[in-house]
């Protein structure tokens, strides 16, 4: 007869922390979030791939694109590229985020010579840049005729049909840098001739990219930036078992620091085979596997050679897995089983391979109780789908501001390498995922560092300075259903302005 685990199935939403003493050095300002996110022999070597916030971003259309991956890494977290798109497609994203840091920018805004102002707004409206480079051909890589900034034309004075060449700060009017020029080279440059942008230009003129002072300013804003040895930001990449003997040397090829082979159930021999082919073909990678929700799904793909192990399965927000396969487990379960078999396999081997906990972080304090039940770091869809920096579109639906956002299950993400049933191809025999909104929240990096505050402030209440001293003392409690009411405001009429606020 089937094997029934004895434990319940339980989420986030089920358990509290119990508080530890808070000592004096047990503030805020002193709690080191970041991580390890790749086996390591610990208490023997460092771990090679850390980190600076245990925060990253799932492999989604909705949620993980270039744009997005540039913010959170600029605030510490990682992204994952989607992978349900093309090769080529999904390689240059990579590429974009390693060429933004060092403060050399790919300029993907251009023009030629013969354009208008039309055609200048155009270009801004589409990629937000007040920034417009004008080359011969208005490719990327042209030979830098000269540049359009919005000092140089008047909306209500300058005729939209006015060719472009008219009215730009031409080439001999501009500071420009030779390639190969360091960052703090361009910076003194751009400080010294106080000027807004850097064109950066090989030695026969064409433009090799911008660096701008507001570069140079949010770098002092964001310290915790994830940066690789040669400077650049930090960016991984979602692959699959089909296509991988393609996909992962173009996705290593672009400069992706780490990949992951993204699937709702990773317990398979497709996984392994794909583990096995990346650590013969391209050893220097590291690859994470997923998602499992029981210590033999981690066994396995850790003996499998994956680098870290994803769990969770059916608990994101726009997941149907459960609901339409009956497979799946709650997430505090599933997490808490995974971090015993990672912790027993580390006193069996001395390896530690980190664990990602996946999906069902609906509070902020769902984080906190992720990263105390044994995750190293987490990984988030809704949460980021949320914001300025998420690829999808803001809309104003009835009255209120939302974003799109759909799984990669869903019809809509036509992820067809995934869940074609065998047939007539490009045809979808059913869904794991839907198609939704969510309601739009600002910018990234201003949620994200109110989010990191709390985390910081309940590790404090445990006692605790950093993740793995938070494991170790962490004390939960499964609560009831009515104290899940009495721990939110009750029995009160709230003020308007503090309920919508």
């Amino acid at each position: 007869m089937a094997m029934i685990f004895e434990q319940e199935s339980r989420t986030f939403s089920e358990y509290l922390l119990i508080p530890n003493l808070t000592t004096r050095l047990c503030t805020p300002d002193r709690v080191d979030m970041t991580t390890g996110i790749v086996k390591y022999r610990k208490g023997v070597e460092t771990c090679p791939l850390r980190i600076n916030l245990p925060v990253t971003s799932a492999v989604m259309q909705a949620v993980s694109d270039s744009g997005l991956a540039i913010a959170l890494a600029r605030t510490g977290g990682l992204s994952f590229i989607f992978g349900s798109q093309s090769i080529a497609s999904q390689a240059e994203m990579v590429r974009r985020v390693k060429k933004y840091k060092a403060g050399l920018v790919q300029s993907d805004s251009n023009i030629g010579p013969d354009s208008t102002l039309s055609d200048v707004l155009a270009v801004k409206a589409r990629t937000g840049h007040s920034t417009v480079a004008v080359t011969d051909d208005g490719t990327a890589n042209g030979r830098l005729i000269g540049i359009v900034t919005s000092r140089d034309y008047r909306m209500t004075r300058t005729p939209t049909d006015t060719p472009v060449k008219s009215f730009m700060t031409p080439l001999d009017h501009l500071v420009t840098g030779r390639e190969g020029i360091s960052l703090s080279e361009a910076n003194d440059i751009i400080w010294e001739h106080k000027i807004n942008q850097l064109p950066i230009l090989s030695e026969d003129g064409r433009l090799v990219g911008m660096v701008f002072r507001k570069d140079y300013d949010d770098h002092k804003e964001n310290p915790d930036e994830l940066l690789d040895n040669q400077k650049r930001l930090m960016v991984g990449a979602g692959i699959n078992s089909r296509d991988y003997t393609e996909r992962v040397p173009a996705l290593v090829e672009a400069g992706a620091d780490i990949l992951v082979i993204d699937s709702s159930d990773g317990f398979s021999q497709y996984q392994a085979e794909t583990l096995q082919w990346i650590k013969q073909h391209n050893p220097e990678i590291k690859v994470g596997a997923g998602n499992v929700v029981d210590e033999e799904g981690f066994r396995y793909l850790v003996e499998a050679g994956a680098d870290f192990v994803k769990v969770g399965i059916g608990g994101g927000s726009i997941c149907i897995t459960r609901e339409q396969k009956g497979i799946g487990r709650g997430q505090a379960s599933a997490v808490l089983e995974v971090a015993k078999a990672r912790d027993a396999y580390f006193a069996e081997t001395g390896i530690y391979v980190p664990i990602c906990s996946d999906g069902g972080i609906v509070y902020d304090y769902h984080m906190t109780l992720a990263l105390a039940m044994g995750a190293d770091f987490i990984m988030l869809g809704r949460y980021f789908a949320r914001f300025d920096e998420s690829p999808t579109r803001k809309l104003l639906v009835n009255g209120t501001y939302v974003k799109e956002y759909w799984g990669e299950g869903s019809n809509r993400a036509r992820n067809w390498q995934r869940y074609d049933d065998g047939g007539e191809a490009g045809k979808m025999a059913f869904e794991e995922g839907v198609d939704s909104y969510v309601p739009y929240a600002g910018k990234l990096k201003d949620n994200l560092d109110v989010s990191m505050a709390k985390v910081r402030a309940t590790m404090c209440a445990c006692g605790s300075v950093s993740i793995e001293e938070l494991q170790q003392k962490a004390r939960l409690v499964v609560v009831s259903a009515t104290s899940i009411v009495e721990g939110g405001a009750h029995d009160v009429i709230q003020k308007e302005s503090e309920r919508h606020g």
